[in-house]
């Protein structure tokens, strides 16, 4: 599809092509009514726009009698030029369904940029392989083992606030674990390749399990009410429940002092966890400042 072809659609059909691509592109299917629910068209409008799609993309969708859908073609060929924001946006919250451009901004705004993107090609082949619920063949590049290949069963994304996992069961290491998506190369959706009970994300306790916290502004802060305005604090707490293999990220992510006797010192460290004992078992609390397990308390008494 070229730029002049495309600039002789409306603005309401190149929205609806691009939606079509990244459907199928990060999901790996589309239906006709899943263009009907997003933009409330007709069944007919919808078959109108994957015919086009598909007479403009040769190659990038294919039909699927028996499923009844589009799926990605073999050729598969990307015409919108998504930026990796915009995606991991649109796949994690449902926004940026649209074909990308820039809007003018309602009010000034600035957001710290992240150092790191996932490579598109490969996000949409791990997020296929969570939507499609199959396993995924890769290469992944680790600083303790270097270069491997791996099978792995991936479920969910995680954002730690610095760059994006996958959380997966690892057949290799027979346990479920998070890859980072920056050091997978070589991904590829091996479907119709069965996944077995125990690799399901049911049986992952760290991600099933549920830590309930409780935040309080750090007793080394001198005015500890503006804190508690700061976060939205009622009675001097903020709690939060949260996954328990996500618990690390967010405590380390937010600069929280983790430490039984609030001994650590800096302006970062505005937040305590009030009862360390509160991560006991969770296997990422490492991540946590200062964070020790109540064996290493005990050892150090």
């Amino acid at each position: 599809m070229s730029n002049e072809q495309l600039a002789d659609l409306t603005q309401p059909q190149r929205d609806r092509l691009a939606f079509v691509e990244l459907r199928v592109r990060f999901i790996g299917e589309i239906r006709r009514q899943d263009l009907v629910t997003r933009f409330g068209t007709q069944s007919a409008a919808a078959s109108r726009d994957l015919a086009l799609y598909k007479e403009l993309a040769p190659g990038n969708i294919d039909y699927d009698s028996k499923g009844k859908s589009y799926v990605l073609g073999l050729d598969f060929r990307p015409v919108f030029d998504f930026p990796p924001e915009r995606v991991l946006s649109w796949l994690t919250q449902g926004f940026g369904d649209g074909e990308p451009m820039r809007l003018k901004a309602w009010v000034a705004s600035e957001s710290p940029s992240r150092l790191t993107y996932p490579d598109l090609d490969v996000l949409a082949s791990v997020t296929r392989a969570i939507h499609q619920e199959c396993p995924l063949g890769i290469e992944y590049h680790s600083i303790s083992s270097g270069r491997t290949e791996r099978e792995i069963v991936p479920f969910a994304l995680i954002d730690n606030g610095l760059r994006w996992h996958v959380r997966a069961f690892d057949r290799k290491s027979q346990e479920f674990r998070d890859f980072v998506i920056t050091r997978i190369k070589r991904a590829a959706v091996l479907k119709g390749q069965p996944v077995a009970p125990h690799e399901m994300s049911d049986q992952d306790i760290q991600w099933t399990r549920i830590v309930e916290l409780e935040l309080v502004p750090h007793p080394d802060q001198p005015r500890p009410e503006i804190t508690e305005m700061d976060y939205g604090m009622h009675d001097g707490v903020l709690r939060m429940k949260l996954r328990a293999a996500t618990a690390g990220y967010i405590l380390r992510k937010w600069s929280v002092d983790c430490s039984p006797d609030h001994s650590l010192r800096g302006h970062e460290f505005r937040l305590w966890l009030r009862d360390h004992l509160a991560l006991y078992g969770v296997k990422n609390a490492v991540l946590a400042p200062g964070y020790r397990s109540p064996d290493q308390s005990k050892g150090e008494q």
